[in-house]
């Protein structure tokens, strides 16, 4: 892998679009790519001339000669429930590292079961679950439960206002909450099958307070949580007003500007037979920090910074406090984490 250059996979999407302009405002060799050759060239003549590697999902071919111009690999176009498989196996047959930004559990699960082996053997480290839903949790349950025993539970809740999906993110949303063969982690082991949602209430820190939660929510913490905290239940909440707001579905062509008024807090709550501990982060416009997220990620990895090779979710990959400190300072969101860890 002597490729100094990023694949950015759906790089004319939102995400794909920030995460590439992130890497090249850092002086980073960058390849844009997808399935739209012309959308393609528009973007590279925004990004300055960036070159451009046109390649359909179901064109495998494509996909490897793809990866094989590049050091790491960010797959950005989901649902991941449909493109996660031949991007992860392009990656793996070419010896490139790979980070995704998937949030659906099956898609998770699968890059755990499927593709631990085959990095493995291509020596290559695979991120899956490195964005805002489910990877911010992922790492502030790392952070939060560091040192702790006898943990009985953890639970991420999810404060989002202003969301506007994009197309993509409809289609995922839409696929996650008709999905009714959910994971859940539940009495320290994984279950598949039909969850009758309920309302919860989630104590979010001042000045937010108290809010009314959908529990569970269909997120990956589930699978990437166990593999780092010794718990026996892990559960992720979304508020209920998320997707009570009127622009929530309709919004798929509003402009970047709209887009980035998201406002979030995100929680880690750790319950122990001790007592119990919780961190948040409080931030806006949680496409940016999805994209950079992953640009993190994709430049440890690059930089050979990483765990090492197999499949692992961002806070088993990286120290997480270390990590959420690092996006912290690129003012991502404000983070707050119990001092005695």
């Amino acid at each position: 892998m002597s490729s100094p250059h990023f694949a950015v996979y759906g790089a004319t999407g939102h995400t794909g679009r920030l995460v590439a302009a992130d890497l090249l405002a850092r002086g980073r060799e960058v390849i844009l790519a997808g399935r739209d050759g012309g959308a393609l060239k528009v973007l590279s003549d925004e990004l300055g001339g960036a070159p451009t590697h046109q390649a359909a999902i179901d064109d495998p071919g494509a996909l490897r000669e793809l990866a094989g111009r590049a050091a790491v690999l960010i797959h950005c176009a989901g649902p991941f429930t449909h493109t996660g498989r031949p991007l992860a196996t392009a990656a793996a047959e070419a010896g490139c590292h790979y980070v995704d930004h998937a949030l659906e559990q099956h898609h998770t699960k699968w890059m755990f079961d499927a593709m631990r082996e085959p990095a493995r053997r291509a020596g290559i480290t695979m991120l899956t679950a490195t964005s805002f839903y489910g990877g911010l949790g992922d790492l502030l349950a790392g952070a939060v439960a560091a040192g702790m025993t006898g943990i009985e539970r953890v639970i991420t809740a999810y404060a989002v206002s202003g969301w506007r999906l994009t197309t993509g993110a409809r289609k995922t949303a839409e696929l996650l909450f008709a999905e009714t063969q959910r994971i859940t982690y539940t009495d320290g082991a994984q279950h598949v099958g039909y969850v009758e949602p309920r309302n919860a209430v989630f104590p979010f820190p001042p000045p937010l307070g108290p809010r009314t939660m959908i529990a569970p929510v269909p997120f990956s913490e589930v699978v990437t949580v166990p593999r780092h905290v010794a718990t026996p239940r892990v559960e992720a909440q979304l508020t209920a007003h998320t997707f009570e707001e009127e622009q929530a579905f309709t919004s798929e062509h509003v402009d970047a500007a709209t887009r980035a008024g998201s406002a979030f807090t995100v929680a880690a709550q750790v319950i122990a037979a001790g007592g119990g501990r919780a961190g948040q982060a409080r931030g806006r416009d949680l496409w940016r920090m999805s994209a950079l997220t992953s640009v993190e990620a994709a430049v440890r990895l690059a930089g050979g910074q990483g765990p090492g090779p197999g499949v692992f979710g961002p806070a088993e990959a990286f120290p997480a406090e270390a990590f959420l400190r690092d996006l912290e300072r690129l003012g991502l969101f404000t983070l707050n984490l119990p001092e005695e860890r």
